[in-house]
């Protein structure tokens, strides 16, 4: 018998720095645009692999995120940092915990699990606040973690001096708000099929990529296909960006959907 190919799924659920796009109050042609895929909530990524639903960051578009692709599972949350527009969206979890009675587990490093206990500290009292959501806490550190039998490897970056955690998953790689990524983390990236990096603007910035610093990053890596992400209003319009990147690498946009065959 033929043994059936596994499928993944990734769905971009958000593409946008921490302000979004459109910015509130302002009327550049990026902001006013009428093609969709300038409109960008803060950056978050779904996977759906077998059963399994897995999301990368929770930013506070998290909920209408779940809204709109219609979600009607969640295994696990992993965190890349603790910024608020990675983190905010996370009392929203009480939505699963209602309807499929089950705890979902969140995964991060020591100081963004510090700083989520700090941001939602009804999470966390010991008498159970009534509505708070329902969470099991995991620590991460450089090894690789095995959820619900799938194997994320964590990649270390940084986002100016702040290190944030990237994931590989399989022949996938997502990796957003870096700056830098030494050579050794970058070992871990190549051999990637699909490989998601963040490109903030044009020109160059201290915490984030610039496009050309990221499309030079991809061009190392040579995955077969790359995604920008992270990505603000001045970074252009997306359908002029496009004709200016080479054809292997597209910017993304809320709700673009991609296919891994195993």
């Amino acid at each position: 018998m033929l043994q059936k190919e596994k499928t993944t799924t990734i769905t971009f659920l958000g593409t946008g720095t921490s302000i979004g796009v459109p910015v509130i109050t302002c009327d550049c042609e990026v902001c006013t645009s009428a093609d969709p895929r300038d409109n960008r909530t803060r950056t978050s990524v779904m996977i759906e692999s077998g059963d399994e639903v897995f999301v990368i960051d929770s930013g506070p578009d998290f909920r209408m995120q779940m809204l709109r692709e219609k979600v009607m599972n969640l295994s696990a949350i992993l965190f890349t940092h603790e910024h608020r527009d990675h983190i905010a969206g996370l009392d929203d979890v009480r939505a699963f915990n209602y309807v499929l009675n089950k705890r979902i587990d969140i995964y991060g490093r020591h100081r963004t699990l510090e700083m989520i206990q700090t941001e939602f500290p009804y999470i966390f009292t010991e008498q159970r606040y009534f509505g708070a959501p329902q969470i099991n806490v995991n620590e991460i550190d450089d090894q690789p973690l095995h959820i619900f039998g799938h194997t994320f490897i964590p990649i270390t970056v940084y986002h100016n001096k702040t290190p944030i955690t990237g994931y590989r998953l399989g022949d996938f790689c997502y990796i957003t708000d870096a700056s830098r990524i030494d050579d050794e983390e970058l070992e871990k990236v190549k051999g990637s099929r699909i490989l998601v990096l963040n490109a903030l603007r044009n020109s160059k910035h201290a915490s984030h990529f610039s496009v050309d610093e990221a499309v030079e990053i991809i061009e190392r890596i040579q995955p077969e296909r790359a995604y920008l992400t992270h990505m603000s209003h001045f970074i252009g319009k997306h359908a002029d960006l496009c004709k200016r990147l080479p054809a292997h690498i597209q910017p993304a946009y809320d709700g673009l959907k991609i296919t891994l065959q195993e």
